[in-house]
């Protein structure tokens, strides 16, 4: 069987309990100090927002947006082991407002139609799936909506996107991006 880690959420209602995650390759929950500096940028609650994690993974991110009052939350994720372990984390955590789809992040948006005030992307690195993935956001972003990232470099985002909001921790690259 699968390592068990842990990863603790920081703030809102759920603040200080912790959610498991898998031992597997690429998945990296976001730390706690960024997620803190993510959620002062996003203002500390989502009251109302629709959330969309879409490499959902520990779902820190998800999770956190629930806590933090968020209306809905999608996680998408396709590994099977990751989404057992997040359906077990909803349960115990009794995330009612929280959609887990099992999909690939492409094919998910592709042919979603719902639009989201704020989008998770922190896709595995190396794979090189940024360029592919932000020329599909624009239809599925609310008009003063977000987008944070996560990669292992700095971001040039395109045509289109603003960097409103970047920093660094280690190795991990971040920022929120907002359309033009």
């Amino acid at each position: 069987m699968a390592q068990q880690n842990k990863v603790r959420i920081i703030g809102g209602d759920w603040r200080g309990r912790l959610i498991g995650f898998p031992e597997e390759e690429g998945l990296r929950p976001t730390p706690d100090r960024v997620r803190e500096t993510l959620f002062n940028w996003l203002g500390q609650t989502l009251d109302g927002k629709a959330c969309l994690d879409l490499f959902a993974g520990s779902g820190a991110l998800g999770f956190e947006a629930l806590s933090r009052g968020a209306r809905r939350v999608v996680m998408v994720e396709q590994s099977p082991p990751v989404l057992r372990l997040l359906r077990e984390n909803a349960s115990k955590l009794g995330a009612d407002r929280l959609d887990l789809v099992a999909a690939d992040a492409i094919k998910f948006l592709s042919r979603e139609e719902r639009m989201f005030d704020v989008i998770f992307l922190d896709p595995p690195f190396h794979r090189g799936i940024l360029p592919l993935l932000l020329p599909l956001l624009p239809h599925r972003l609310a008009p003063e909506g977000y987008v944070y990232t996560e990669t292992e470099g700095p971001l040039e985002p395109g045509d289109g996107w603003d960097v409103w909001r970047s920093g660094r921790a280690g190795n991990v690259h971040y920022c929120l991006l907002k359309r033009e």
